[in-house]
């Protein structure tokens, strides 16, 4: 849960701000300027700039993610007269002036000589946010690494073009997270980038072992001694991993896919479906040390490869129509921890903000920004401020645009 009590009083920008706070707004606002200007001294004098201010830029970022709630195609229909428009907040900021600042927006305006990675553009906001993640949450034992589901509005997929639409499936990077399983809380973030068609690239690596070890490893590097168990999807599951993480004291239980697998080290025989017909509930069970090989039979073999459970301690999974149906207890935890981020994607996904720029980093700050939103919510959920006014995640965000608006006061008891 959280690791500060949070008052009463607490509202949508007092939780926004324990992820982003003014000092990283303020830099954004020195960077911006900074980026402003040098943009301006090499391609000619921009009459209608001003330097932006931190109460502007808070109002920009207000902007962006009014989006995540009422998924407009464009941010820039808030000033339209349509369907999207939005009077309430158009005032605040004329449309030119906040083009202005879109067009001059930075984190980091100028690449200095020992930064080389690629997320150099955003890489201090990165680390910013992981340590506010860090520093405000303490998870569960048991967490979840995968890919975040990020929600496509359906209004906009139906009235896109189909040229739109292939350019924003060629996204340039992948969002990993390490989730905690209990409340939905994402602890850690890893992006890794398409650094282009050679053999490190996202493409080359897409269904590879190197690439899911790596971003697993980079997700539970905070992680060791503490332990954590971690599930995991069968691009992640392998035996010389966890293996590995056993050492670290992670514990893990992941699905198994002798297609997506990394099945070095695993009895051939256990990846084999057995001839015989199996009856629902069935299970084969290879043991090494502490390591179970699982391989459980329900309308088809489930494979499950764990350290963190005994095989020989009895779970059931319950299904609606067909009742009840035996299985180890690592099949039942791993059903019910999945099925938690499911639910998780389903109520949040959502919420993404829908502005998607062409720059790579800024798409990166605009998925973190609604993780950040999102994790603020979940933590106002679990503070006292929740049972004074009980907003849902739609409220909470509207709350969030008002205040960095400056169009209300930020005491949620109002």
């Amino acid at each position: 849960g959280p690791t500060r009590k949070m008052p009463q009083t607490a509202s949508a920008m007092d939780f926004f701000q324990l992820f982003v706070p003014d000092n990283v707004l303020k830099n954004m606002v020195v960077q911006t300027n900074m980026y402003a200007k040098k943009y301006q001294e090499r391609f000619g004098k921009d009459d209608a700039w001003m330097d932006v201010t931190l109460t502007e830029m808070k109002a920009f970022l207000g902007y962006m993610i009014s989006t995540s709630i009422h998924h407009c195609e464009s941010v820039l229909s808030i000033w339209s007269s349509g369907f999207y428009s939005n009077r309430s907040i158009a005032l605040i900021m004329t449309q030119p002036r906040f083009e202005k600042i879109l067009k001059y927006f930075h984190i980091v305006a100028f690449r200095s000589s020992q930064m080389t990675h690629g997320l150099y553009k955003i890489q201090p906001f990165l680390d910013s946010l992981q340590y506010g993640f860090d520093s405000a949450f303490r998870p569960s034992q048991t967490q979840v690494l995968h890919e975040p589901l990020i929600d496509e509005d359906p209004v906009f997929i139906a009235t896109c073009t189909e040229r739109e639409l292939r350019k924003r499936k060629k996204r340039k990077f992948s969002l990993w997270v390490r989730q905690c399983s209990s409340t939905g809380f994402i602890c850690q973030i890893y992006v890794h980038l398409k650094e282009g068609g050679g053999a490190d690239g996202l493409d080359a690596l897409k269904n590879k072992p190197q690439l899911h070890s790596m971003v697993a490893k980079s997700l539970c590097q905070n992680a060791s001694g503490k332990n954590y168990i971690i599930f995991t999807g069968p691009s992640i599951t392998s035996l010389n991993l966890f293996e590995e993480f056993e050492k670290q004291e992670i514990y893990c239980c992941g699905l198994l896919s002798s297609r997506k697998s990394d099945c070095t080290g695993l009895p051939p025989s256990m990846l084999h479906n057995p001839e015989a017909p199996q009856s629902r509930g069935q299970y084969r069970i290879k043991m090494k040390g502490n390591m179970s090989l699982i391989c459980w039979y329900n309308k088809g073999h489930f494979r499950f490869l764990t350290n963190a459970y005994s095989p020989v301690q009895q779970g059931v999974i319950i299904k609606r129509k067909s009742g009840e149906i035996p299985c180890p207890l690592a099949v039942e935890a791993f059903a019910a921890h999945l099925s938690y981020i499911c639910k998780y994607d389903d109520k949040y996904s959502k919420y993404f903000i829908s502005h998607k720029p062409n720059k790579t980093w800024q798409q990166v700050f605009w998925f973190t920004i609604s993780i950040a939103i999102n994790n603020a919510y979940i933590l106002y959920k679990m503070s006292d401020a929740y049972h004074v006014k009980r907003y849902s995640r739609a409220q909470f965000g509207e709350r969030l645009i008002k205040e960095l608006l400056g169009l209300e006061d930020t005491s949620p008891s109002h």
